[in-house]
């Protein structure tokens, strides 16, 4: 009997683990953070508990290598000269949660907001908002950045006369093939979609593919539907969805829909998009006064949205979001009242249910994940 009880345990430890991951958590200098901070998140209950975080200038957002040894942020700093920004990178122990600094290079350009690993994990590409520029450099195999490999500067203004003076890089992004890099200017209202060479770290923009957004909508985030066949653009300034079908190498707008509720009168302020790992459903957070999660249901044949409803984000300016490994829970940092809420996800219907666990921390703008085995 003792034998089978100790069978018994052992599975139910085993299993118990297999449900918790690490929860990376990028934040904005504040008198309640200083950097990144890791957490163990429970996929059984929805709870989440400390392990570490470590001090780096302003980590507005992560990124994880490949095989999960090495974390990439970047420092969301300007300076007079042009170049204050930088990209820090940090080794992850999988025993403990603990995050050590490896190298800091510069972002040669102000206030980084950006950063993306290609699926080779030996090259990383940053986009600078303010400066409106973005860099690619090499990756080493022990983790450290590299040297430079390519870097391209915008020039240009937007419809916009107070958001669009000049070019403002937001996303750069590989696609999940690692042959393209795509890169959205907010202040250019435009997509750039770049072959790539993982080879050299070099950009063909002598084949960069344009995607013109409505003027003065301000493309921010981007999302690829698991199938490969569509891609979703949140606009900040306009709070519009753009809708995209992959067809013969071109990408076809197929839909433009609001992430706003219907009701909602104020400024607009989208900030994140995601596509459910299923590919069932699409998620947007909505800024301003909003404050909310704008929640659709996807054709899986044409990629389509339809609305399924807005979820209350339950404070103040969702930035990132993100769902946790198993895709029954979905995270939102609300930077300005310092908490991150944590819903459960209905998997059939796509709604949230708020499951009243909370994470205090200052200024939460980034979430990412590193699976514990």
């Amino acid at each position: 009997m003792r034998y089978f009880l100790s069978i018994f345990f052992s599975l139910v430890c085993l299993a118990s683990s297999a449900q918790e991951n690490y929860l990376l958590v990028g934040t904005y200098d504040s008198p309640k953070s200083e950097g990144i901070y890791v957490y163990k998140f429970n996929s059984t209950n929805g709870s989440a508990k400390e392990l570490s975080h470590i001090k780096t200038s302003n980590p507005s957002f992560l990124t994880v290598s490949p095989d999960q040894r090495f974390v990439y942020a970047v420092n969301e700093n300007a300076d007079s000269t042009g170049k204050g920004g930088g990209i820090s990178s940090f080794s992850f122990n999988k025993k403990d949660g603990i995050l050590k600094q490896l190298n800091q290079r510069s972002s040669e350009g102000n206030n980084p907001c950006y950063i993306s690993i290609d699926n080779t994990g030996k090259w990383l590409a940053a986009g600078n908002y303010s400066s409106g520029n973005l860099v690619v450099y090499q990756v080493l195999s022990d983790g450290y950045i590299g040297t430079l490999s390519d870097s391209m500067q915008y020039s240009g203004k937007g419809y916009n006369e107070t958001r669009q003076k000049g070019p403002h890089v937001h996303t750069t992004v590989f696609t999940p093939d690692g042959k393209f890099l795509a890169v959205t200017d907010l202040g250019l209202d435009k997509l750039m979609i770049y072959p790539f060479d993982n080879k050299n770290g070099k950009l063909n923009r002598a084949n960069c593919y344009n995607v013109y957004s409505m003027p003065g909508t301000g493309p921010r985030h981007i999302a690829f539907h698991p199938s490969g066949k569509f891609l979703y653009i949140i606009n900040e300034l306009s709070s519009l969805i753009d809708v995209f079908e992959l067809y013969k190498g071109k990408l076809q707008p197929i839909q433009t829909e609001t992430s706003m509720p219907s009701d909602y009168s104020g400024p607009a302020g989208s900030a994140d998009i995601h596509v459910s790992p299923d590919g069932k459903f699409l998620y947007a957070s909505n800024r301003a006064e909003s404050n909310s999660i704008a929640i659709f249901s996807i054709d899986k044949k044409k990629g389509i949205l339809k609305l399924v409803g807005h979820q209350s984000t339950l404070g103040k300016t969702p930035r990132n979001f993100n769902f946790d490994p198993t895709g029954n829970y979905l995270l939102v940092g609300n930077q300005n009242s310092d908490e991150i809420v944590i819903f459960k996800r209905n998997l059939m219907t796509g709604l949230l249910t708020d499951t009243g666990n909370r994470i205090a921390v200052g200024k939460p703008v980034c979430i990412k994940w590193i699976k514990a085995n």
